[in-house]
């Protein structure tokens, strides 16, 4: 079965490819967001930063990134390392993860992409990537999410955006914010299904989990059409994309919980 066309291309929304864009507003006319705490931390485990160099060698905070079900195994966005045309941008060995203000190196061979193998786009559902830590991480892993049990279609779901690497657009270097989810859309060929919500989000803040009223991590950001234009929601034209932890990610996920 073929993808309909509103899932083969990343029509108008923009991918939060990380250290692009200017502090601006936020997306929508109210902005709940505050700094993350310690208590926060403790909530939502798996919390990390990706950070990658620039071509100086410099290294930037990237993206959000999540250490799940096992200590050495991140989830994070694919954009990160491919664009929509899965080419690459940034090597793996650029990068590293951080965690509770430790660093730890990943495989840099380990790389499993959503995308399909042949592909020739991202999508939004594809818009997610595990790695492999060179050395488990000390740290607890957030637990292996179940998928959640969701209808297709106008919903409203209240969850909790937890951003551990911020946004360029609010004032912190991390953020939550209590906000809700909105519709879900229909299954790609992984099913593996997007949610559009009413999360503020920015330039950095790919990755962010999206958590359940109960705590579970349920979806991560991908992308956000408009960004910064400070407008209401709407289905349509204006809202943020999470994919849900479901499908072939969850898959992958507890294979590689079992074969450490």
């Amino acid at each position: 079965m073929r993808r309909g066309l509103a899932r083969r291309l990343f029509l108008l929304v923009v991918p939060l490819f990380c250290g692009a864009g200017l502090a601006m507003a936020a997306l929508y006319p109210q902005d709940q967001r505050r700094d993350l705490t310690g208590a926060d931390l403790d909530r939502y485990k798996g919390a990390g930063v990706l950070w990658c160099r620039r071509p100086d060698g410099v290294p930037q905070k990237a993206a959000a990134a999540w250490l799940v079900a096992d200590p050495s195994v991140v989830v994070l966005n694919a954009h990160n390392f491919r664009d929509r045309r899965l080419e690459q941008t940034r090597p793996v060995s650029d990068c590293y993860f951080q965690i509770s203000g430790r660093n730890y190196a990943f495989v840099p061979d380990s790389l499993r992409l959503g995308a399909a193998p042949g592909a020739q786009a991202l999508h939004i559902t594809d818009d997610w990537a595990i790695l492999r830590l060179a050395s488990p991480a000390d740290a607890v892993p957030q637990p292996l999410p179940e998928p959640p049990d969701l209808p297709i279609g106008a919903v409203s779901v209240g969850v909790t955006m937890v951003s551990p690497a911020g946004h360029e657009n609010y004032h912190g270097p991390s953020s939550l914010e209590h906000c809700t989810i909105r519709r879900i859309d229909p299954p790609s060929e992984d099913e593996i299904r997007r949610a559009r919500h009413d999360c503020n989000d920015g330039y950095g803040g790919s990755g962010s989990g999206l958590f359940d009223e109960s705590g579970r991590l349920i979806a991560m950001q991908s992308a956000s059409s408009a960004m910064n234009a400070k407008h209401g929601f709407d289905p349509e034209f204006h809202y943020g994309s999470a994919l849900l932890f479901e499908g072939q990610l969850i898959a992958e996920l507890k294979l590689l919980s079992r074969h450490r």
